[in-house]
């Protein structure tokens, strides 16, 4: 499970781009309690989701008719921004955003892997990432849906360092990724095959929140005009979890996990 003692090839930020920033805020606020503060004048719209007063995700909005799609972009600790970008390039991923000073507070870099996934760098400085993970209403997990694990594998080694290893889960294998600093105890998400979510047809980073009730979130999603798009059900040993989208389209799962439980 994630935590805030971030090491280099961990997430440590994450932030949503969305056609609506005031109606995503209202989204996720009823679902995680979160609420919006602005980043300031200079930051561009820019701001920050925070829960209980920490900052649990950033969140902007994109201009109509350009970038991406409305979604969730998980960004990984580096000690060099730049030179993690150049690894990219030569593992055949691509830079989508050059590294970009942020105000003394660190370098942001975007790029994409070899699948064309988008993913974010985040070089710390004053900020060192989000203020909370692990805990409910916050970033807990990652997965990787791409058609390709093995060579998905190969690209995040050779550009962030992460290792991968092979659980047995439900009479298949399930692939683990940790950082290569603290081991599998530093486990923070997965890899797992793109047919295993047959409504889409492109690779994706997913996020996963935790909460204390899967059902009541699942519930207020579809109240307020989000997609269900796994129900929720129990996993053994991980907790009860569902994947949804909210109004706009950004893809995120929510848990309860085991580990929270207990």
């Amino acid at each position: 499970m994630l935590t805030t003692r971030f090491v280099d090839g961990a997430p440590n930020w994450i932030d949503l781009g969305t056609s609506d920033l005031d109606g995503a805020t209202r989204f996720y606020g009823e679902l995680f309690g979160w609420h919006f503060v602005s980043a300031g004048p200079d930051a561009g719209g820019y701001g920050f989701l925070q829960h209980e007063g920490r900052t649990a995700a950033g969140a902007m909005q994109t201009p109509p008719g350009q970038g991406s799609p409305p979604s969730w972009t998980v960004y990984f600790r580096t000690p060099d921004a730049r030179a993690t970008a150049d690894a990219a390039e030569r593992a055949h991923g691509r830079v989508l955003m050059q590294p970009t000073d942020v105000m003394g507070q660190g370098r942001v870099a975007v790029l994409a892997d070899e699948a064309g996934v988008p993913f974010g760098l985040w070089q710390p400085e004053e900020t060192r990432g989000v203020d909370v993970a692990g805990e409910a209403g916050s970033l807990c997990w990652v997965e990787l849906y791409t058609a390709d694990i093995a060579a998905a594998a190969a690209f995040y080694h050779a550009v962030l360092g992460l290792e991968t290893s092979a659980v047995p889960f439900g009479g298949a294998t399930y692939t683990c990724v940790n950082p290569a600093e603290g081991g599998e105890e530093a486990m923070f998400g997965g890899m797992v095959p793109l047919a295993d979510d047959p409504a889409e047809s492109a690779a994706y980073w997913l996020p996963y929140f935790e909460t204390p009730d899967v059902d009541a979130v699942v519930t207020a999603a579809e109240r307020l005009g989000g997609t269900v798009r796994v129900p929720a059900a129990d996993v053994e040993g991980v907790g009860r979890m569902a994947r949804l989208a909210d109004p706009y389209g950004a893809r995120f799962a929510v848990i309860r996990s085991a580990a929270a439980q207990a």
